[in-house]
């Protein structure tokens, strides 16, 4: 197991709507990425749009581009979709991402064995990344 991404989160807005038979919360945000495969930061329109029918668990599928460097320090973006569940104490254990880069140097993230973990920080969150 390797970590290839840490991200980190910064929370800018929050929108939700409690309905009857669901909520819904729609989370902005922005933040970047210092690590050794890149080194970018997130675009605008960052969102994880957060869903809860009850009485399942709530359900996130945040998506985001980042654009930076890669590693060989060329420019290149990834497009990043994470998907996960909150556990019964309202915490989020792993994710499964998928991403999408236009970096060569890169591109075996699209067809890697990918997990992820969240860990809150103060303003928002550190998305973690592993291949396995």
């Amino acid at each position: 197991m390797q970590e290839i991404l840490t991200i980190q989160v910064n929370i800018t807005e929050t929108f939700a709507v409690k309905g009857k038979t669901a909520e819904v919360a729609v989370v902005t945000f922005d933040g970047y990425c210092d690590c050794e495969n890149f080194k970018g930061k997130i675009l605008p329109g960052g969102v994880d749009c957060q869903k809860e029918c009850y009485p399942q668990a709530r359900r996130l599928s945040a998506r985001y581009i980042l654009e930076g460097t890669d590693k060989e320090e060329k420019a290149c973006r990834i497009f990043i979709e994470n998907k996960g569940e909150v556990n019964e104490n309202g915490m989020v254990e792993t994710t499964i991402p998928e991403i999408i880069t236009d970096s060569t140097c890169l591109s075996w993230m699209e067809r890697a064995r990918l997990f992820g973990t969240i860990t809150p920080r103060e303003t928002g969150i550190t998305i973690h990344i592993f291949s396995d």
